[in-house]
């Protein structure tokens, strides 16, 4: 179906993102989920592993061990392979081999953390048995992207590749080499609350979690060089939307990014609203638009919250911690946007390159967890046990209190190894 130009276009956009991505859950039940990625390296060669073809391919490895787990082999709706959990999980793959766990959606931050360690803990150890390392970490240490093919042949990835060529490698690296921690909340019957905070905290929740400070064999400046890529490979589509009108504001940003899926005949990409106002964008067109668009908190049905760089399963609590409570309890969120105000789109630069390492970063974010932490405990225990809310609180009194992220770890080990 085309779309209308102009003011009946927009207005029928809008409709559509209130109806599919920015209404509250049907259900009056609290949920929260969690895709997990990590980067499956090959012990041998330190790089990603191929998916299939040799005899160190992980597909082949996945399939042994999902037999022995009632894992479903299928396809996504991108023609690419994927794996049914039982209980509704779901592994794919990313256009690199990066694998990724998207569980389903739990009652509590508890049972959420029980199923990714349940479905990831087991599967690790079994892939180091056979020599592969499934690495949480942002972004893949020791290559550099040249020498990092795209595994997946959709047509989807092809086009995405062509397009982030024409502004640098960033794209590629993001595509190929880049693995996060994404937290994935209903959004709020309160309205517009919930997405306001998790936009404001969206720079220090890339601060607390930076752990990719290696690229291409070398220490770099960057405490995550995956947030440094997100960046830089399209800022037209990445970033925070800031106000507090999230229907209003998402569509204003969605018409202003180019449609990365179609050039013109010159190969000039443009923003999807000049293809709208020429009468030549379809409702099909607007929604795999809307798949390319990777802002830090992206309405999916849920809100989407990205900005973690993968991080090891023994922290898994505190990403999940500090988003449950801040999202899901009242009075936390009304705290946390008490000190943070609205996003602040240019603090993104400040806490990828510095993370914690930055004063002001250090200090608010600090608050932050205490508020989240509090919030945690307001809510009960049949939303985070005690067990889980020590691990979160461990998480941040060895980084977050003490103004680090996992990344000075890594950089301290690179050191004592030198």
């Amino acid at each position: 179906m085309m779309l209308p130009r102009g003011a009946d276009g927009r207005i029928a956009l809008a409709a559509d993102l209130a109806r599919h991505h920015f209404a509250p859950a049907a259900s009056a039940e609290r949920r929260i989920g969690a895709e997990v990625e990590v980067l499956p390296l090959d012990a041998a060669t330190g790089g990603i592993a191929p998916l299939e073809g040799t005899d160190r391919a992980l597909l082949p490895f996945l399939r042994r061990f999902g037999a022995s787990r009632c894992w479903t082999e299928g396809q996504t709706e991108k023609g690419t392979p994927c794996f049914g959990v039982p209980g509704g999980g779901r592994i794919t793959f990313e256009p690199g081999g990066q694998l990724e766990y998207s569980a389903p959606p739990a009652r509590s931050a508890s049972a959420l953390i029980h199923n990714v360690r349940d479905v990831i803990g087991p599967l690790r150890a079994c892939a180091a048995d056979d020599g592969f390392d499934l690495a949480a970490i942002g972004i893949e240490p020791d290559r550099d992207v040249i020498d990092a093919p795209l595994q997946l042949a959709a047509e989807r990835y092809a086009r995405m590749d062509a397009y982030f060529a024409t502004i640098g490698p960033f794209g590629a690296r993001m595509m190929r080499q880049t693995a996060s921690f994404q937290v994935c909340l209903d959004v709020d019957r309160e309205g517009s609350a919930r997405w306001r905070v998790l936009n404001a905290a969206a720079p220090y929740v890339v601060a607390m979690f930076t752990n990719s400070p290696r690229y291409a064999g070398a220490m770099t400046d960057q405490q995550s060089v995956r947030a440094m890529c997100w960046r830089r490979l399209d800022p037209a589509r990445t970033g925070v939307v800031a106000g507090g009108r999230p229907v209003h504001d998402y569509l204003a940003f969605a018409l202003a990014a180019p449609d990365m899926l179609r050039g013109d005949a010159d190969g000039d990409y443009h923003p999807f609203g000049e293809w709208l106002d020429a009468g030549a964008a379809s409702l099909d067109d607007w929604r795999h638009h809307l798949s390319t668009l990777f802002p830090e908190v992206r309405p999916r049905g849920y809100l989407e919250v990205r900005g973690a760089d993968a991080v090891d399963a023994a922290c898994w609590a505190a990403p999940i911690a500090l988003l449950g409570g801040l999202a899901c309890d009242e009075t936390a969120r009304a705290a946390a946007f008490d000190l943070l105000g609205d996003s602040d789109p240019g603090l993104l630069d400040t806490a990828g390159a510095h993370g914690l390492r930055d004063a002001r970063m250090a200090t608010v974010a600090g608050q932050l967890a205490e508020i989240a932490l509090r919030g945690c405990r307001s809510l009960g225990t049949s939303f985070m046990t005690e067990t889980h809310l020590d691990e979160a609180y461990s998480f941040f009194e060895r980084y977050t209190f003490r103004g680090r992220s996992p990344a000075d770890d890594a950089r301290e080990q690179s050191l004592h190894y030198r």
